[in-house]
């Protein structure tokens, strides 16, 4: 009886770093592109392939190992364009001159709203208006639902 060697496929970072650079697509490689050269080299993985690759690309992308820009996974580098953040960037900043302080050039206003006095007196609350009675007597709201009653027909009494 001989031992048989399995030819075990690699880790699955290691399946998508191997995909990405075979692949070798300037945008970088979406997730079909990748899932489809796994498939095609190593075979059936299982029914949890697709399962697997997508955890194992999105902790990827967590980690920063891999970029995911406009749809597509690339290796970080040089070449790759910055990820702008959420929300709308920032002013850029002016240089001041020589031998100006920032401390010099103050906002005209302070950012905010201003801070209550500790030492002013309290301010009286307004009383709350009493509401007017309604001039045509009526309550207000929708009306009450008013269901007709059955009306008993002269059959339907016995006679004694």
């Amino acid at each position: 009886m001989a031992t048989e060697s399995f030819n075990k496929p690699p880790s699955y970072p290691e399946m998508i770093y191997e995909a990405i650079e075979a692949l070798n697509q300037e945008g970088g490689s979406n997730k079909s592109a990748i899932s489809t050269y796994i498939e095609s080299k190593y075979g059936d993985l299982g029914k949890d392939h697709s399962e697997f690759l997508t955890l194992h690309l999105d902790n990827m992308k967590q980690t920063g190992e891999l970029i995911f820009l406009k749809n597509n996974y690339m290796k970080p580098g040089t070449d790759v364009p910055q990820k702008r953040g959420r929300g709308r960037p920032p002013k850029p900043k002016v240089s001041l001159p020589p031998g100006v302080e920032s401390a010099e050039i103050a906002s005209p206003r302070p950012r905010g709203r201003p801070r209550k006095d500790p030492n002013a007196p309290p301010t009286s609350k307004k009383p709350k208006p009493t509401p007017a009675p309604n001039a045509s007597g009526k309550p207000r709201g929708r009306p009450r639902k008013v269901r007709p009653q059955p009306a008993q027909d002269d059959d339907d009494v016995e006679e004694s």
